[in-house]
């Protein structure tokens, strides 16, 4: 299974490094490169603003993350841990949001977006996974690990909602606030489809769809589409590598640290 997952990305990075001078297309191709050379990397900053496309990306991937981190964690408890008229109706709405897919009401998305001023803009295209329902029922479910009767000692002794959530909450639920952050940043952070439907001012472009002119301004050169395409998949990586200790550490913990 490693294998299978990962081999596309190593021969991506592979293709990448290899010279003009090296065919790719070989009856025996090899993984490694004869003649490494960053030359296909130096070539795409050159051709295309792919570091102005990677700072819209990272502008609409921090404006979603923020937004998962905040509103799905706020959410989230308040479904699990408070008692108000109408919390299993909004939780059944919750639930029906996951049936429907995103290409059904991206039509209202966008007359929304439009109609609040926001089209062809960066804040428009992060604020439709501002909060995603997905995240709030997980949140929601860690929030419910915890056991009522810590909630309760926190009631008697004064503490307010915030100071419950803040005090006794957070610090029970980095596990899986970690895990809504890795999947609210790669969503938004590769996301294209909605990206490409909003925005209109090559200026704005997101990395994903601003890396769409790779395909066909160099069609025939494959080697740099490989490195486009290794630079979109690099913040990736880092931000994995920044989260997975605390989402590993939480799951051998659980959902309750001693």
């Amino acid at each position: 299974m490693l294998a299978i997952t990962v081999s596309p990305f190593l021969w991506q990075l592979s293709t990448s490094l290899k010279s003009l001078q090296e065919d790719i297309y070989t009856g025996t191709p090899g993984l490694l490169p004869s003649r490494p050379t960053l030359s296909n990397y130096a070539e795409v900053a050159e051709t295309i603003p792919v570091w102005s496309y990677a700072v819209n990306s990272l502008i609409v991937a921090a404006i979603v993350v923020a937004g998962n981190a905040a509103g799905a964690t706020a959410a989230g408890f308040a479904l699990a841990k408070l008692r108000f008229r109408g919390a299993k109706l909004l939780l059944g709405l919750f639930l029906a949001t996951l049936v429907l897919p995103g290409e059904v009401t991206i039509v209202s998305q966008y007359v929304t977006v439009r109609s609040l001023g926001l089209a062809d803009t960066l804040l428009g295209v992060a604020l439709p996974g501002a909060i995603g329902m997905l995240n709030v029922l997980l949140m929601r479910t860690a929030f419910q690990a915890i056991p009522p009767e810590m909630d309760e000692a926190a009631i008697i002794d004064g503490a307010t909602t915030w100071q419950r959530l803040r005090h006794i909450g957070l610090p029970n639920v980095r596990g899986m606030l970690s895990v809504v952050t890795i999947f609210a940043f790669i969503g938004a952070w590769d996301d294209f489809l909605w990206p490409l439907i909003v925005l209109t001012d090559p200026d704005n472009y997101t990395l994903t769809v601003g890396l769409q002119y790779l395909n066909g301004t160099f069609s025939a050169n494959p080697r740099l589409i490989a490195a486009g395409t290794m630079i979109s998949f690099l913040p990736i990586v880092i931000v994995f590598a920044a989260l997975q200790r605390f989402f590993f550490k939480g799951v051998e913990e659980g959902a309750i640290k001693g």
